[in-house]
C-alpha cells in the first residue's frame, strides 16, 4: 500500500494502517500494573491447608506438570481469578498468564483493566508482542519489565464487540491446539507402554514363540566414531565437489535426524565407513549437557547427497542380515538404554561415551522375523504421531497467520 493510497475504511497512524474505528492506545491507558506478593518461603507448602491459597510462580507457566504450592492467604486484595491477566516481570519478561486462580509471586504482576475490555483479546494481542516486550526489558543477565516503559508501549484498541469476536476466533484455534497436544501426549504414552511390552518380550505377538537370546550390541552391529577435522580449514560454507555433508548433535532431535544447520566438511577427512548408510543410528557421544549424551536418531535421508557425522557423534551400523535395524533403533529409546547411559556418566565430569560402551550393552533379542514384526508396529505408531504433529504444526502456523491479520485489522470479523 503506497503512501498516497489509503484503503477505504482505514486510516494512517503512527503504527501503520488500521481500521477507522480502531484506536491507538498504550498499555498504561488500558491497564493498571500491580506487583505480586513477596514469596514467603517459610510458609510454602505442597499441601492445601486451611486458610492457604495457591501460590502461582513462573514455573507454573512453563511446566504445567509441576506440583502446586500454597501459602498463607495474604487477603483478597492480592487474589487473582481465572479471568485475570498477569505477566512475568523478571527473567522471562513478556511471558503471560491467564486462567489461574490464587496469588501471584512478586516476580509476576497483574494487568488490571481500567475500563471494559475483552481480557482474552489482550491476552492474545500482548502475547503477540512478546518479542517487543523482551527488547524493551534490557539485555542484562536478569532482564526486567520496567513499568514506565511497558505502560508507554503502543497497542491497538478495536471496539469491544470486535475484540470479543477476534478473541473467540483465536480461542477456538487454541482449543484445537490443546486437543491435539493432549492426543499427541496420549499417543506417546501408548507408544512407550507398547515398547515396554514388546521390546522386553512381556507381550508376544501372535504366531511367535521361543526364547529370546541375550545379545551384546557389539554382536548386533558396530559403533563407529565420527569425523575429526581441523576447524574452519576443513569446512566449506556450502556443498562442493570435495565436501560431504556433516551432521552434529543438533541434527538429532526427538529421536529423529533433522537437516537444520548442516555443515560441509572436506572429503579427505572422511573414511569410507564414516559415510552414513540408510538405517544407521546416529548417537550423540559427547556434549556439554549430560542429558543430551546418548540421544539417538535413525538416518533415513535420501536426497542424493552423502552425509557423515562429527567427532562428538557415532553411528551404530546394524548387521542387517540377522538383525532388523529399526528394531535395534527402538532399543535405543528404552528406559534400559537411558538408565545405562546415565549410570555410565554418573559421577563423571566428562560427558563422553566410547564406542565400546555402546557395544557392551546387552538386550534380550528375538529372531529377525519377530524383530521385524515388532518394528513394524512401532513404526506405524511413529507414523501416526508424525501425522498428528504435522497437523498440529499446520494448525499453529494457521493461528500465527490469523493473528497477523486479525490483530492488525487487515481482516475484519465485525
Amino acid at each position: 500500500m503506497s503512501e498516497e493510497q489509503i484503503k477505504p475504511g482505514y486510516k494512517r497512524t503512527e503504527v501503520g494502517m488500521i481500521p477507522e474505528e480502531w484506536r491507538v492506545e498504550t498499555i498504561g491507558s488500558i491497564f493498571y500494573l500491580k506487583q505480586g506478593v513477596q514469596t514467603p518461603v517459610e510458609l510454602q507448602s505442597a499441601i492445601k491447608k486451611e486458610d492457604y491459597i495457591r501460590f502461582i510462580r513462573i514455573v507454573d507457566l512453563t511446566d504445567p506438570s509441576i506440583s502446586w504450592r500454597y501459602i498463607k492467604n495474604p487477603g483478597k486484595d492480592h487474589h487473582i481469578s481465572s479471568n485475570d491477566l498477569f505477566m512475568v516481570r523478571y527473567g522471562s519478561p513478556g511471558l503471560l498468564g491467564l486462567g489461574f486462580s490464587g496469588v501471584i509471586a512478586n516476580n509476576l504482576f497483574r494487568l488490571i483493566p481500567k475500563k471494559e475490555i475483552s481480557v482474552n483479546f489482550y491476552y492474545q494481542y500482548i502475547k503477540n508482542k512478546k518479542a517487543e516486550i523482551v527488547e524493551i526489558s534490557g539485555s542484562s543477565t536478569m532482564p526486567a519489565v520496567n513499568f514506565g516503559t511497558l505502560s508507554a508501549l503502543a497497542v491497538l484498541s478495536p471496539p469491544l464487540a470486535e475484540q470479543r469476536a477476534i478473541a473467540a476466533a483465536l480461542s477456538d484455534v487454541d482449543a484445537l491446539l490443546a486437543q491435539l497436544d493432549q492426543l499427541i501426549a496420549k499417543k506417546r504414552d501408548l507408544k512407550q507402554a507398547t515398547m515396554q511390552q514388546l521390546l522386553t518380550g512381556q507381550t508376544r505377538l501372535p504366531g511367535f514363540s521361543g526364547a529370546w537370546q541375550v545379545k551384546r550390541l557389539g554382536d548386533v552391529g558396530s559403533c563407529l566414531r565420527g569425523v575429526t577435522y581441523k576447524g574452519d580449514n576443513d569446512l566449506s560454507p556450502h556443498d562442493t565437489s570435495y565436501t560431504k555433508r556433516l551432521l552434529r548433535s543438533n541434527n538429532v532431535q526427538s529421536a529423529t535426524v533433522v537437516l537444520d544447520e548442516v555443515q560441509f566438511v572436506n572429503s579427505r577427512c572422511v573414511s569410507v565407513q564414516q559415510i552414513l548408510q540408510k538405517d544407521d543410528i546416529l548417537i550423540c557421544m559427547a556434549n556439554g549437557s549430560k542429558s543430551l549424551v546418548g540421544k539417538a536418531g535413525i538416518f533415513n535421508v535420501a536426497d542424493g547427497h552423502e552425509y557423515t557425522y562429527g567427532a562428538f557423534m557415532a553411528c551404530f551400523r546394524t548387521e542387517a542380515t540377522t538383525f532388523n535395524s529399526s528394531f535395534v533403533f527402538y532399543l535405543f529409546q528404552t528406559g534400559k538404554y537411558k538408565n545405562y547411559i546415565n549410570n555410565l556418566l554418573a559421577g563423571s565430569s566428562i560427558n563422553n561415551l566410547n564406542p565400546s560402551s555402546i557395544e557392551s550393552l546387552e538386550f534380550n533379542i528375538p529372531q529377525i522375523a519377530e524383530q521385524t514384526a515388532i518394528a513394524t508396529i512401532l513404526s506405524n505408531m511413529d507414523a501416526e504421531l508424525a501425522t498428528l504433529q504435522a497437523r498440529r504444526d499446520k494448525t499453529h502456523a494457521l493461528k500465527q497467520g490469523m493473528m497477523q491479520e486479525l490483530l492488525t485489522g487487515r481482516i475484519r470479523l465485525v
